[in-house]
């Protein structure tokens, strides 16, 4: 098979998944391809305009699955799915939020999705400053969450005994941190629960900024 863009994405996310984002190198990927490392470098300048590349096709694959959610009545609820379905995409890959994050879209057209969600928030009555804030805030979040959560598995289903419970009570003085020794269960436990609570807080919050302005000084 001739060797083209989409063939060295595709196997640059098999070896994120092989290896992680520190051991996903161009000349790793060359030898998972057969090829010598230049023709790597023939289309992507370096790792990081790799990394640009496969973070665009995350976002794609996120905003195809978010499209359906326009529909929701209550923006408070199509924010809350939108970021879930973030999460969820982020976490097929191994090290998928570490690899999204600080990266640059190389598709054009996803600015077209961007439109759609800043046009919600401003028709719901945010000033286009507020929506770009909002987003920024649940967007952040969602990435170093999910950066977090991934940290303590080594890859998808693989716990990374760095984190292990046990292994952190033995470390936590409970007489002298007792707040502290009790916090590990709730901090490395319900992913799903505790991401869905933070995303509550800062949709709460961006709701009471909203009535805020809305209503007579």
């Amino acid at each position: 098979m001739a060797l083209d863009r989409h063939l060295i994405l595709q196997q640059a996310f098999v070896v994120l998944n092989e290896a992680g984002l520190d051991g996903l190198t161009l000349r790793r990927l060359a030898t998972q391809l057969d090829v010598k490392a230049p023709a790597i470098y023939w289309h992507f300048k370096d790792k990081h305009d790799l990394l640009d590349e496969m973070a665009t096709q995350v976002l794609r694959e996120s905003m195809q699955e978010s499209a359906a959610l326009e529909e929701m009545s209550a923006w408070q609820d199509w924010a809350t799915a939108c970021y879930m379905g973030l999460r969820k995409t982020l976490l097929r890959y191994r090290d998928g939020a570490k690899m999204f994050s600080g990266t640059y879209l190389t598709d054009a057209e996803l600015f077209a999705p961007m439109e759609a969600n800043l046009r919600r928030l401003t028709r719901e009555g945010f000033t286009l400053r507020q929506a770009v804030v909002g987003l920024g805030a649940l967007y952040s979040y969602t990435i170093g969450f999910v950066i977090e959560e991934q940290a303590t598995r080594l890859a998808p289903g693989e716990p990374n005994p760095q984190y292990d419970l046990a292994a952190r009570e033995q470390r936590v003085n409970k007489n002298l941190y007792p707040l502290a020794a009790a916090a590990g269960a709730e901090m490395f436990s319900n992913h799903e629960a505790r991401f869905a609570e933070g995303l509550a807080v800062i949709v709460t919050g961006l709701a009471s900024m909203l009535a805020c302005a809305a209503s007579p000084h």
